[in-house]
């Protein structure tokens, strides 16, 4: 195998950023399981853009389940907050993002800290699995399950980790962090993002009706996406969420800097 051939190993992202758009940031999170690998073309466009970009590795990801199994919602929250609130202390303006999971954490940031925007791909706030109801209990008895697979997946793989198995603490988890982004909802003030594929199987339709629902006009845009699966970061349609982003953030940059203009 060459060097070249080497697949990346998961890793945080970081990039100061450059010319006029340095002074606003992006905090993007990755999703359950992954790693910033998932996110990682959006976060190269966006620095490619001038903006400071930061995906911080939660823990538990890029490792293996059983690492996973003994992390908890508020170890992957307080990882992503971190970076968010140094991204902050080093820009003028700051939006939060994520992929799936990633998603329900950058919403929760955005009902306990000021941010410019909100810009998510398929948002996990809900659950398909009916189980889902009695996790608590069911965790005692089943270690793991099998993780869901998409049938005929466009998107390309990443290197995550071992997570061929998925643990069902850790899903406990997952529902608890929903449940603390979905209460957090009516606290956002910012305008938020919505990309949500037409063929996702991981998260529900759902989630989509708790953000009309409980954010109402803060809700600004809800893209369809009509090609990809889950992992539309690195599916057909990435490269709309790479261009709309960047245009949701222009937007509302530009609306908060002159705002804060005394």
């Amino acid at each position: 195998m060459t060097e070249s051939s080497i697949p990346p190993r998961p890793a945080a992202f970081s990039y100061p950023g450059h010319g006029a758009n340095a002074q606003v940031g992006v905090a993007i999170c990755h999703g359950f399981t992954g790693s910033p690998l998932s996110v990682l073309p959006w976060a190269e466009h966006l620095a490619g853009q001038g903006y400071a970009v930061s995906v911080p590795l939660l823990p538990g990801h890029g490792t293996d389940w059983r690492q996973l199994a003994r992390t908890g919602w508020g170890d992957w929250y307080r990882s992503y907050e971190a970076a968010f609130l140094d991204l902050q202390s080093r820009t003028e303006t700051c939006f939060a993002a994520g992929l799936s999971m990633g998603g329900a954490v950058a919403l929760l940031t955005a009902s306990r800290h000021p941010v410019a925007g909100v810009s998510v791909v398929n948002p996990g706030l809900s659950f398909y699995d009916r189980r889902i109801h009695i996790i608590g209990v069911l965790k005692y008895f089943q270690r793991t399950t099998i993780p869901i697979q998409e049938d005929q997946p466009t998107a390309p793989h990443t290197e995550d980790g071992d997570y061929s198995r998925t643990p069902l603490a850790a899903v406990h988890e997952l529902k608890k962090l929903f449940g603390a982004a979905i209460r957090g909802l009516p606290r956002i003030t910012a305008p938020v993002q919505v990309f949500k594929s037409r063929t996702d199987i991981v998260v529900p339709p759902t989630s989509l009706a708790l953000l009309r629902q409980r954010l109402g006009p803060r809700l600004s845009e809800v893209v369809d996406l009509a090609s990809s699966g889950h992992v539309a970061t690195l599916d057909v349609d990435a490269p709309e969420i790479f261009a709309r982003s960047s245009a949701f953030i222009r937007a509302h940059a530009r609306l908060t800097s002159t705002s804060e203009t005394p």
